[in-house]
């Protein structure tokens, strides 16, 4: 019998719902919100009477966070709050012995980060950032491929978030996220590509961030947005396309693009790339040496060469994909996919056993550093800006955080 987990909610809005109804699936003897707050009554509302909905257990209802993380009903805590509290929060609620789950997002400031790994290492709790994207199903295959040695010695990676979000400027809400597009030039939005990357090029595992370059294109897609929707002229600080490129000890480079102004489909841009082989997120597919096909062909000038065919994943899939997915895509349930449910399982399963998270403070602090030194790589014309080294040397030497089932450093089958 698993002990049970008591969580308390700190935040109710759209994301809460979200990851409320995706733990409505988890057996109430395994996890239970216990406990619920937001400065917002009619969000309190609003929860309660979907958990009614759902013959949920009544919680605790707090509208000062401070209170609910000093409950000794509570074991860990989920803050899907802004990006300006939720760090300063989950550093509060590491102090007082409560695991924190952030979502994503990137930082304001290098300092609150340090901030954050210095509640971590003082309390022997940890903060595990709740990006779902490192369980999905494609970037757990790349890390299978990876570990597998199927792409050879990694050389290059790609990954962004280019997700057309120009609706926004046509409100004037002045939400959160809009109100950093007004004000920042940045990579605002890196986790959700970076995470799964640093996982498979083992960052804080024998392998760190080290220097990162940064562009960002003129403002206009947000603009244009406004003025079309009547707003007027809007000056929006965010350049459309924001490219950044990072340096890691081992060699490795890796471009990140973020592009939410513009209109196009939706992607994470996802590419891994080895001496023996490579992934495209775009085109779903493959090529590796040995198992993808090759033929040769004829130039106009007479000369024999190589053609290489790219491999559908899904042919890929019943060899190689992660056992995590070999299982769990039988039934696939939960928000975007089926990966909130597994970043809440692996988070759940982290405070049960008092072990570290698969994502960890480190992790959490070098993914969200990339915000604020692009900014400032940015403002000084495209200039390198090193990264922190949030683990103080422990990366040359730790090469395996997180072990067993939720594991995103090795595969455990």
């Amino acid at each position: 019998m698993k002990k049970t987990v008591k969580l308390g909610m700190i935040g109710l809005g759209a994301r809460g719902e979200t990851l409320l109804a995706t733990l409505f699936s988890f057996p109430q003897e395994e996890v239970l919100v216990t406990a619920i707050c937001d400065l917002n009554q009619e969000r309190i509302d609003k929860i309660l009477r979907i958990m009614k909905e759902h013959d949920y257990p009544v919680p605790q209802v707090y509208t000062n966070y401070k209170e609910l993380i000093v409950s000794d009903n509570v074991d860990a805590v989920l803050i899907p709050t802004s990006w300006n509290s939720h760090l300063k929060i989950a550093e509060e609620a590491m102090a007082n012995g409560k695991y924190a789950g952030i979502e994503v997002g990137g930082a304001s400031s290098i300092d609150e980060l340090w901030h954050l790994v210095r509640a971590a290492e003082s309390t022997g709790v940890s903060c595990m950032m709740l990006e779902n994207c490192c369980y999905g199903r494609n970037e757990l295959l790349c890390l299978n491929l990876a570990r597998k040695g199927l792409f050879g010695e990694l050389i290059h990676c790609c990954c962004g978030y280019e997700h057309d979000l120009s609706e926004m400027a046509r409100m004037d809400n002045r939400e959160e996220r809009e109100v950093h597009n007004f004000k920042r030039n940045c990579d605002l939005y890196p986790t959700h590509g970076i995470g799964p990357l640093a996982k498979i090029l083992r960052i804080n595992r024998g392998n760190r961030f080290m220097t990162l370059t940064s562009t960002a294109s003129k403002a206009r897609g947000f603009a244009a947005a406004a003025e079309r929707s009547g707003r007027g002229q809007v000056h929006y600080s965010e350049g459309d396309v924001v490219t950044t490129v990072i340096k890691c000890a081992n060699g490795e480079t890796i471009t990140l693009t973020h592009s939410i102004s513009l209109p196009r489909p939706y992607s994470r841009d996802f590419r891994v790339q080895g001496t023996k082989g490579i992934f495209l997120e775009d085109t779903k597919s493959v090529f590796i040496e040995g198992i993808s096909s090759t033929r040769e062909e004829i130039d106009v000038a007479g000369n024999p060469y190589t053609v290489h065919d790219w491999t559908p994943v899904e042919e890929v899939y019943e060899k190689y994909d992660h056992p995590i997915w070999q299982k769990f895509r039988e039934n696939v349930t939960g928000g975007h996919g089926g990966m909130d449910t597994l970043i809440l399982d692996a988070f759940c399963d982290a405070v049960r056993n008092r072990t570290a998270p698969p994502i960890d403070v480190y992790d959490c602090a070098a993914w969200m550093a990339i915000t604020c030194l692009s900014e400032q790589s940015i403002s000084m014309g495209s200039m390198p800006v090193a990264f922190p080294d949030f683990t103080d040397g422990k990366w040359i030497y730790q090469t395996v955080g997180n072990s067993g089932k939720w594991s995103l450093d090795e595969i455990f089958e």
